[in-house]
């Protein structure tokens, strides 16, 4: 079960990537950011008192660092996939659990086995090979933005974990973090022009934070709940789905180098995550739900 949660995840962090695209045409970076974080407040707040969940946290220095780091990578986000084909730039926000190993090992002091490195260089080395053949001149800075996306990702998917594991739930953590991006997402809109929305931009703003509310809810549980090795090997299927929707939508077709490349990237992020288990993972254990 926490295995499909983080399939579902995927395909709703997908829908939201067609709406963030969809609006990107019409709203700034930072007013898609506050939406994103409003409506999903809203569904929190509804979710918490269904549930009869307190919204106060014992640990809110570690829902601090989630919330942070998550919002700051989702703004990153949603700025490449503004100027980005939908599947690149939702390639370069998931190379997250390459960053993990680097962050286990240069900041926690984790030795890195061989099997790791390769598997990290192999990542970097789609990296490289998608960047060249896929992104026009004026491109880069969405292909940097979207990059460090996946690296800022790689502190909150740890957060994520931590927070499973002293058992707050999943409401609550989505609620701060959802607060923290109302708030940057606000301020960051207020330095720019403010558009009023239409009926169909309304629709779109909707789709942007019930769709992502969904997918942090199921993202969530699926790391409180199951193996950190096969929620993060599964959440590349996010690339999946939104080169499925790029080729039905925007007709963004990648030449072979571009499907090459994001093959080495998904092959590196689900070998990082093999090479990577503690030994007491390496045998099957019973699924915590």
């Amino acid at each position: 079960m926490p295995a499909l949660w983080m399939i579902v995840a995927s395909l709703l962090f997908a829908c939201m990537g067609v709406c963030v695209k969809l609006g990107a045409t019409r709203f700034s970076t930072g007013e898609l950011v506050f939406y994103r974080g409003a409506v999903s407040v809203l569904m929190m707040l509804v979710a918490a008192r269904l549930q009869g969940v307190t919204l106060s946290t014992p640990h809110w220095r570690m829902q601090l660092s989630r919330s942070a780091s998550g919002s700051i990578a989702l703004m990153s986000y949603f700025f490449a996939i503004g100027a980005l084909p939908l599947a690149t730039a939702a390639t370069l926000s998931y190379t997250s659990p390459i960053f993990v190993a680097l962050l286990l090992a240069l900041v926690f002091g984790e030795r890195l086995r061989w099997p790791v490195m390769a598997s990290v260089l192999l990542g970097f080395a789609g990296v490289a090979l998608l960047l060249r053949p896929t992104l026009l001149p004026g491109q880069w800075l969405g292909a940097a933005v979207g990059l460090g996306s996946g690296a800022i990702a790689s502190l909150a998917y740890i957060s994520v974990r931590e927070l499973g594991r002293v058992g707050e739930p999943e409401v609550r953590t989505v609620f701060w973090f959802s607060l923290v991006t109302t708030l940057l997402g606000l301020t960051w809109a207020a330095t720019g022009e403010i558009h009023r929305p239409d009926g169909e931009g309304l629709a779109i703003l909707l789709g942007v934070g019930l769709f992502g509310g969904l997918a942090q809810v199921a993202m969530t549980r699926s790391y409180r709940y199951g193996r950190t090795v096969v929620s993060a090997s599964l959440s590349y299927s996010t690339v999946i789905f939104a080169s499925v929707f790029g080729m039905l939508l925007w007709d963004e077709h990648l030449a072979l180098g571009g499907w090459l490349a994001i093959g080495l990237i998904i092959a590196s992020g689900i070998s990082v995550s093999l090479a990577s288990r503690r030994p007491s993972e390496a045998a099957p254990q019973p699924a915590d739900d």
